[in-house]
């Protein structure tokens, strides 16, 4: 396992936070997706709730260290959304 694309903290109190994920494979590295923001867009496992919250709690994508390139290959557009609502608060 490269250590920049996998990480696991056995200590935290929520280890591991995704009910029936596997302990020994579960990859720390994304603990706050960063594709949350993409919405419906992020290519993961969600629902929405009837308030309107995504509900990504049975999506494994970010906790699984295969699942590294596909994470990153999306950052481009995390980052274009960051840069739109930056510009609209200027």
């Amino acid at each position: 396992m490269a250590s920049e694309r996998y990480f696991q903290n056995r200590d935290c109190a929520y280890f591991p936070c995704h009910q029936g994920a596997d302990p020994k494979n579960f990859n720390c590295l994304f603990c706050y997706c960063p594709l949350y923001a993409l919405g419906d867009q992020c290519g993961g496992a969600f629902t929405y709730t009837d308030n309107g919250i995504k509900d990504c709690s049975r999506c494994l994508i970010p906790h699984r260290e295969e699942n590294y390139d596909r994470i990153m290959e999306k950052m481009t557009q995390v980052l274009q959304l960051a840069k739109k609502d930056a510009l609209t608060q200027e």
